[in-house]
């Protein structure tokens, strides 16, 4: 299946209402630029507050009166007489205003009645557009969260049919799964087919986008629940129970929904609307400016290379990416060409005589990684994060997901060219459990509590790190 990257729908929502509101605001202060003369300095700041005032307040009152969902936006024509009600309240509630503040007479009644059906006419026009822009991304099926319902009893026959019944819901069922044999679990559930068991539903979620997976368990089966609860807990989507699993009733603030079905939350994405676009936006922007300023480092680093030992100047090895994809990460080449180890199936070593002269000097200071900077560019890494290991890298002659219990569980955000863990002397050679163990530790740290500042606080903290702990990287 193709992987196609979902959109928020709080993100385009609040994007749009933003518009909405500078819109309106941009709209009254040219209609005031080309009719209104006034120069006074007091009456155009007037016009200023006015303006600004009523394209938020107009904004306020359409999320007030539900016309700012995803629903309302997909479906604008049969919305227009709520939206230009809504219109109207905010306009009038703007005339009232200046009247009360014995202000009316300082605006001009021409202007207000052109904007108020410039206004009209534009935002009908803006919404007819997102219209249509939302029917394309729903066909793209990024609009809308895909989910797998784990488990073909009763719980989930019911959960499936009150999805269905939920028009405005952005949950669209992928599939059911089950281990039950025998006939215990139905090829069907109210409709949808039986698609495997677990081990098929995380190989879905590893080969497609996966959004959510519901555990459709009873809460009396308490062993069964615990087990897909925690081979689920690694996969990068959000796992819910449904509320109707339980006849126990907890307080309103525990429950989340989906749609308009209340969930208990078992995991959580660990970034998710407004997260995920601040993160993009700090690492395409630290990485566009870091490539700028090293550029002369980079070029010095290359020349040295070339000049130290035949082969290519840059090594590119295959690791473990976001979701265990595999990606192809940049490092300039540090060994003999003919003792590069594309798998890392053996471990650099203090004093190992596979490394360069040169490629032990970047190695200790880290160098090597800079031209990881692209890799940022083009998206499959990120600034800070788990670093990404080689696909057969192993500590003491295991392999890491030998070693951990949960290790994949790092891969459910992008991986990074720094992290928690570098910072806190783990990094370098793995060659024991308890390293790995450690660094997996400090990753899955990061993950859970992961935010802006403290992407910034690795990042500034990197540098320090590299100098006071060479003793780790050979």
């Amino acid at each position: 299946m193709q992987k196609r990257t979902t959109v928020s729908p709080v993100v385009l929502v609040q994007l749009y209402q933003i518009f909405e509101a500078l819109l309106i605001t941009a709209l009254g202060l040219f209609i005031a630029a080309n009719y209104v003369n006034e120069p006074e300095p007091a009456s155009i700041a007037a016009y200023w507050v006015a303006c600004g005032a009523t394209g938020v307040l107009t904004a306020i009152t359409l999320q007030l009166f539900g016309l700012s969902t995803i629903p309302a936006l997909s479906t604008p024509l049969t919305r227009v007489p709520y939206v230009l009600g809504s219109l109207a309240v905010a306009f009038t509630v703007l005339f009232v205003s200046l009247f009360f503040l014995k202000t009316s007479e300082e605006f001009s009644r021409v202007w207000l009645a052109v904007w108020f059906a410039t206004a009209a006419f534009a935002v009908v026009a803006s919404r007819i557009a997102m219209g249509g822009l939302l029917s394309r991304m729903a066909r793209r099926g990024s609009l809308y969260r895909r989910a797998v319902i784990y488990g073909g009893g009763p719980v989930a026959s019911a959960l499936i049919a009150e999805l269905e019944a939920d028009p405005a819901t952005d949950i669209r069922i992928c599939g059911v799964f089950d281990d039950r044999e025998g006939g215990r679990a139905p090829a069907l559930v109210h409709g949808y087919p039986r698609l495997g068991d677990l081990d098929d539903l995380i190989a879905l979620a590893r080969s497609t986008r996966l959004d959510l997976a519901i555990v459709a368990l009873p809460l009396t089966a308490e062993t069964r629940l615990t087990e897909v609860a925690r081979r689920l807990s690694v996969l990068p989507a959000d796992v819910k129970l449904p509320a109707a699993a339980t006849t126990v009733r907890f307080a309103p603030g525990t429950y989340t929904r989906a749609g308009s079905v209340a969930m208990i939350d078992l995991f959580d994405k660990p970034m998710t609307g407004w997260g995920t676009v601040s993160k993009w936006l700090f690492d395409k922007t630290i990485a566009a400016i870091a490539l700028m300023l090293l550029a002369p480092v980079l070029v010095g680093i290359a020349v040295a290379v070339k000049l130290d030992s035949r082969g290519p100047v840059l090594f590119r090895q295959k690791r473990y990416g976001f979701n265990n994809e595999l990606i192809e990460v940049y490092k300039f080449r540090s060994m003999s060409v003919e003792c590069c180890d594309a798998k890392a199936s053996r471990l650099v070593t203090k004093g190992d005589p596979r490394v360069t002269r040169v490629g032990r000097f970047i190695r200790t200071s880290s160098l090597d990684e800079l031209p990881q900077l692209f890799n940022v560019l083009i998206g499959n890494l990120s600034l800070v994060g788990p670093r990404p290991h080689a696909t057969e890298a192993k500590a003491a002659g295991r392999l890491y997901g030998e070693v951990v219990e949960g290790y994949f569980a790092r891969h459910k955000v992008k991986p990074g060219i720094t992290g928690w863990a570098q910072i806190n002397g783990w990094r370098g050679e793995t060659d024991t459990d308890e390293k790995i163990s450690q660094r997996v530790a400090h990753d899955l740290y990061y993950i859970e509590n992961w935010s802006v500042f403290l992407d910034a606080y690795i990042l500034a903290v990197t540098p320090w790190a590299l100098l006071t702990d060479r003793d780790n990287a050979y």
